[in-house]
Formats: structure tokens, sequence, C-alpha cells
């Protein structure tokens, strides 16, 4: 057989190998994050440009430090796919303390900016810790609800357990002040506690409290008030309270269905406050439109689903930590998604919630890649289980 032979031959084989060996970890949920941080990127660059001339005098200053932001973020990606689950399972109480630890420096010797004081100085950038602390407690909230599954079912002291853990984070992220966090971080612990199988009464009595403790905070604090009065009707106080929410709005309706182009938004010529951060969204809709976001929002929504499908995955092969720790992950993503871009377009009161993967920030962008790197790791036990079970049957 001449040498053309033997590569065709060989070419032949390898091919059936790649077809009979599966794959070790989802690579669609790995490129589609890879492909949302490009984006973000993008127009990141696009909506910071003015800010950027004008406080640092460069236009693309803003642009390169989200770029060296994600270089540290896959950086960290790729690290903690390293991680064994069983570490995460191991160590989630210390995860824990160092997340009250953290939050409570940041009342310390944090830094102040807007009036908030949530951000710890690292050199580099400044870290968020609110977004670490959401990322060590669904660690230690997976652990508790494998601990305490039974406990969790029969009684109401298991249920109410993960609750004081819960509100004791609720009070130091609220001394910074930080509700976004808090609710964020309430949803996907009702979501879980729902998913672990409390009891219906249960459930219904901690949404009920919950409502009303976000009432309560709202009402006890004007700004927040304002807030809800200008969601409420923005168009009353244009150029006040309701400033920020009618340039958003502006921008939708500028975008229409196909936008202006990428690069030619005009709100964020100094009109849109926080253009490049928590209303990107809107600069997404003005510049390429009602359908580039709507296709934008699919792939955060399949994004969702995917890590979703981890988590379903996990749980039918009995790795319930790994399950519960994927749900907590998508549900975090979906309700953030929702509340960012819920607040740009009018539906939601302003929460200032980073718009995952897109939006420009340091600590947002290298946790929620840690997340995804979690959640790879979960697909990858879990694959590697089936594997080893179908080897055993075969050997059999």
């Amino acid at each position: 057989m001449s040498r053309i032979g033997f590569g065709l031959v060989s070419l032949t084989k390898r091919n059936k190998l790649k077809e009979t060996t599966p794959a070790l970890y989802d690579r669609g949920l790995l490129f589609l994050v890879l492909a949302l941080m490009a984006f973000g990127w993008v127009m990141v660059t696009s909506a910071s440009l003015p800010v950027s001339e004008k406080i640092y005098n460069n236009e693309y200053y803003i642009s390169i430090k989200h770029a060296a932001f994600i270089f540290i973020a896959l950086t960290a990606m790729l690290t903690v796919l390293f991680f064994k689950m069983q570490w995460w399972q191991r160590f989630n109480m210390e995860l824990l303390f160092v997340a009250i630890l953290l939050l409570v420096a940041v009342l310390l010797i944090g830094s102040t900016v807007n009036g908030s004081r949530r951000w710890l100085s690292l050199g580099i950038f400044n870290l968020q810790a609110a977004e670490v602390a959401k990322l060590f407690f669904f660690s230690f909230l997976a652990g508790y609800l494998v601990r305490q599954h039974e406990q969790l079912r029969e009684n109401v002291i298991g249920f109410a357990k993960p609750l004081v853990v819960f509100m004791i984070l609720a009070v130091l992220l609220l001394m910074q002040p930080d509700l976004g966090t808090v609710i964020v971080m309430f949803v996907t612990t009702v979501a879980l506690l729902f998913l672990a199988g409390a009891k219906i009464w249960q459930f219904i009595a901690l949404i009920a409290s919950g409502l009303l403790a976000v009432w309560t905070l709202i009402m006890l604090e004007p700004y927040r008030m304002r807030r809800v009065v200008s969601f409420v009707d923005p168009w009353a106080d244009p150029f006040g309270s309701g400033y920020q929410l009618t340039q958003s709005l502006m921008a939708y309706g500028r975008g229409s269905w196909s936008g202006l182009g990428l690069g030619n938004s005009i709100q964020k010529l100094d009109y849109l406050p926080e253009s490049h951060t928590d209303f990107i969204a809107a600069v997404i809709a003005e510049e390429i439109g009602f359908v580039g976001l709507s296709i934008l929002v699919m792939m955060l929504g399949w994004l969702v689903y995917k890590i979703l499908n981890v988590g379903r995955l996990a749980m039918e092969k009995s790795q319930h930590y790994n399950g519960f720790f994927a749900y907590a992950i998508g549900i975090w993503i979906a309700f953030q998604v929702f509340v960012n871009i819920g607040a740009s377009t009018g539906m939601l009161p302003t929460k200032g919630l980073t718009l995952p993967f897109i939006s420009y920030g340091g600590s947002s962008l290298i946790v929620f890649s840690i997340a995804i790197a979690i959640v790879l790791r979960i697909d990858f036990e879990t694959r590697a289980l089936e594997r080893t079970e179908k080897d055993e049957l075969s050997n059999e």
C-alpha cells in the first residue's frame, strides 16, 4: 500500500476515534462564554470612548483595562478548572468565613465611591467583596443542602439555619450599602431551598418576608424611595431623579430595530451615566438595535440553560453538591441579567448590577469566570463518572 493509502487509513481511524470518544466537557458552553467576553470587550470599548477621553485623556484607557481584566479572568478560569469539586465541598464553611471577613474588611478599610463603600484596593484593581461573597455563599449553601437535606424537609429549624447565615451577610452588605446584591442572594437562596424540597408554606412565608423587608428598606432610605418613584414615572423629573432612566430610554428609542451602527451611540456622549457599566445594555440597543440586543439575551439565556442542564445531570448521578452549586450559578446569572436589562428598560428600579460577561468591571468579570470554571469542572466530573460506569458495565 502506498504512503497515501496508509495516510488515508490513519486519518479514517483518527476520525472514528474522535466520533466514539465523548467530549470531556461542554465545549459549547466554553465557546459561548468566550464569545460573550469578546462581544463585551467590543461594546465596553465603544461605550467608554468619551468617558476615557474626558477622565484619562486616552480614549482607549478603559478598553485596555478591560482587556487586562479579561486576561486575568481567563487565567483565573484556567486555574480553578484544576480544583476538584471535592475541594469546594470540603472547604465551603471556610469559604463562607472568608466572605464574611471580606465584607467586614470593606466596612473598615474599603474605598468609597459615589457614597458606597464596596471596594478593597489590591493595587492592580479594586476588588468588590460582594461579588466574591455571592460565590462563596452559594458554595456554602450547596454544602448545607447536602448535609442537612433531611432536616430541611422535616422541620423549620433546618429551613431557618441557612437564612440566619444569609441575614448576617445581608446586614454587612446593607451597611455598604448594596441592596442589589442582597436581592440577588435572596432570590437564589429561595430558589435553591425550593429545589431542595422545602415545604410550600415555608417557601411562601419566606417570599412574603423578603418582600416586606425590601419594602421596609426602601421606605427607610430616601434615595431608594426616589429610585422607586423615578422608576414609576421617570418623565416626572427627567433632569433629576429620573435622569438616568430617561436617557436610557432615549437610547432604546433611537436604536429602534436595527440600531444606529456600532460606535454611533449618541447617549454615550456624556448623556447617559454609567454607559459602559450598569447601563451598557442601553448602548447595545442604541448601536445594534432591538434585534442585536435580543440575540445577546438569547445567548445569555442559552448559557443559563446549559448551566442548569449541567446541574441536572450532576443530580442524576447523585452528585448533589455539584448539582446544587451549578443550579445556584445558573439562577444567579439569570436573575442578574434580568435585573440589569430590566433596570435599563424601566421595568425595574435601578439596582447597580452589572450585565454578566458584558459590563466593564474587573471583580464581576473575574468572579463570573471562576463560576463558569466551576460549572465546567462539574460537567467534567459528571462525564468522567458516566464513562467509568460505562466501562464497568462493558467489563461485566
